[in-house]
């Protein structure tokens, strides 16, 4: 699966497609790590055309998400449609990931939490 990725030295960023289904959900998962778990960069998937998750599409943000925090790194999530984020409200995950409703929010978010981090000069 192809997925439109961009990189800086902060964050990722990964377009989601537009659906995640039990067929589609082991490409994802390998796309998304491919994109953000090799390096130690914080990644947005941006949902903007994801109309369809099912139950396997969340293992695989849970998954990604276990993965990154592992390494120390954040997987944020930004623009979900309303029926995806009834999902997320209804299965916790809405607790568990940090939802943004945009992707500036999101990589405000990231810059911010960088800049405090990196080591002062």
């Amino acid at each position: 699966m192809l997925l439109k990725v961009r990189k800086n030295s902060e964050y990722t960023i990964v377009n989601a497609p537009e659906r995640v289904d039990t067929l589609l959900a082991a490409d994802f998962e390998l796309a998304l790590l491919d994109a953000g778990t090799l390096e130690d960069y914080n990644m947005v998937i941006d949902c903007s055309k994801l109309v369809y998750l099912s139950s396997s599409g969340l293992r695989v943000f849970l998954l990604v998400q276990k993965k990154m925090l592992a390494k120390g790194v954040k997987l944020s999530i930004c623009h979900l449609n309303p029926a995806i984020q009834e999902l997320f409200n209804i299965s916790g995950f809405s607790m568990i990931f940090a939802v943004y409703t945009d992707l500036e929010a999101a990589i405000a978010e990231i810059t911010e939490q960088h800049r405090n981090t990196s080591p002062r000069e």
